[in-house]
């Protein structure tokens, strides 16, 4: 399943994540668009952009869940079966599951 990570890409690319977490860089696979250009693209350059079809589904995160949410309820909006992964990097940086620098 695509994961679309919409933080920052320095906390993507691990070179200034949260301090608190005790490992950086983002979820193995995951394409990175920051919450402010999900937000600012036009429908047609969203869709091109995270290259999935309609009604693909999708898991989103981000540090804490909260910007994922808002990007979770956009995505729905234009028809996506996007779902907000709610413990997002804070809780996979923890976790011993791999990840990509």
């Amino acid at each position: 399943m695509p994961v679309l990570d919409v933080r920052r890409p320095t906390e993507y690319d691990g070179s200034q994540g949260a301090r608190g977490d005790p490992r950086q860089g983002h979820i193995p696979g995951a394409v990175n668009v920051p919450i402010e250009e999900l937000i600012a693209l036009e429908e047609l350059e969203l869709r091109e952009r995270i290259g999935l079809p309609d009604g693909a589904e999708v898991v989103v995160y981000c540090h804490s869940g909260a910007r994922s949410q808002n990007a979770t309820q956009l995505l729905r909006s234009l028809g996506y079966n996007a779902r907000n992964y709610v413990g997002s990097w804070h809780e996979w940086s923890r976790s011993e599951l791999p990840i990509e620098l």
